[in-house]
C-alpha cells in the first residue's frame, strides 16, 4: 500500500509542477510579445515623422534596427510607402530539465500615404504571426 501511496504522490507532485511552468511560460511568452508591440508601435511613430517625407529604405532599415526588428519588404511610390517588419521578444522558456531562451517573432506592416495637405498618414496592420528567415 505504501508504494501505491508514494508513486501517487509523486505523479501529483509532478503534475503540478508541470502545470506551474506552463503558465510560467505563457506569462513569459505575452510578456515577450507585449514587448514586440511597444517596439512595433515606436516604430510606426519614428516612421510617420520622418523628415522629408518618405525615409529612404536604408533609414527605414536603421530605425527598425533601433528597435529590434528586421526589414522584411518595402515597396515606396510617388506617393506612399509601405514596410513590413519583423520584430521579437525573448522570454525563458522553462522545464524540468532546464531553462532555455526563446523568442516570438511579430511581422508588422505599416502604410504611410501622403494626403491632400501633403502630411502623411499611417495604416498599420496588427502583429502576426510570420516567418523567420
Amino acid at each position: 500500500m505504501v508504494p501505491i501511496v508514494t508513486v501517487l504522490t509523486a505523479a501529483a507532485v509532478l503534475m503540478i509542477m508541470h502545470y506551474r511552468q506552463e503558465r510560467t511560460n505563457e506569462r513569459n511568452k505575452a510578456e515577450a510579445l507585449d514587448q514586440t508591440a511597444a517596439l512595433a508601435r515606436s516604430y510606426a511613430r519614428d516612421v510617420a515623422a520622418a523628415p522629408n517625407g518618405f525615409p529612404s529604405r536604408e533609414a527605414v532599415r536603421g530605425i527598425a534596427e533601433r528597435h529590434n526588428g528586421r526589414l522584411f519588404s518595402y515597396a515606396r511610390s510617388e506617393g506612399s510607402l509601405t514596410t513590413t517588419v519583423q520584430f521579437f521578444g525573448e522570454y525563458e522558456d522553462t522545464s524540468m530539465f532546464g531553462v532555455s531562451h526563446s523568442r516570438a517573432y511579430r511581422c508588422y506592416s505599416i502604410a504611410l500615404q501622403k494626403r491632400a495637405e501633403g502630411i502623411p498618414q499611417a495604416r498599420t496592420t496588427p502583429l502576426k504571426k510570420c516567418d523567420t528567415i
